[in-house]
């Protein structure tokens, strides 16, 4: 496989420099046998996270603000020793599409050093990120391309997919 520079910063340029690609590919893999592709992405999910580290970046972190479910309101207002409906109050909004996200991005719990304030108790969403090792990876290409903007890892596993004529 080549090597693709890919970091934090430069993540989302190289992105849209071929993005219009990348759709058109993903519209191909939605042709493919679901398992093997999923057999694919999971050997390189695995090959991405050893070559990167998520403290180095936190892009997802500053960027997206994922949905809270009420069993992630319950246990974080549990561990900010709060009820949840002032942690909602303080922390959540409803977005356009009736979940509820946290107030601002970054997240309010992102400290400085990249570390997770509330890591052992962090949202669904934040524990699944970037969603390259679950299967019907099929069904999530269009959370993917919008993932690979900010996500190293999602980028590298989308382009080495390409590379391996997916």
């Amino acid at each position: 496989m080549k090597y693709i520079e890919v970091n934090a910063k430069n993540v989302r340029e190289l992105s849209q420099r071929n993005e219009d690609e990348t759709r058109k590919f993903f519209a191909q893999l939605k042709k493919k046998k679901p398992k093997q592709l999923d057999s694919v992405v999971a050997r390189l999910h695995d090959e991405a996270f050893q070559e990167f580290d998520c403290l180095d970046c936190a892009n997802c972190c500053s960027n997206f603000s994922p949905i809270i479910t009420e069993k992630d309101i319950d246990r974080l207002a549990k561990h900010m020793k709060m009820k949840p409906p002032a942690f909602i109050d303080q922390y959540l909004h409803v977005d356009n599409e009736g979940d509820y996200v946290f107030n601002q991005t970054p997240c309010p719990f992102l400290m400085p050093d990249n570390y997770c304030m509330v890591y052992e108790n962090r949202p669904k969403a934040c524990r699944e990120y970037p969603h390259t090792n679950r299967r019907k990876f099929v069904q999530i290409l269009n959370l993917t391309q919008k993932n690979r903007e900010a996500c190293p890892i999602v980028y590298k596993i989308v382009e080495n997919l390409k590379e391996e004529n997916w």
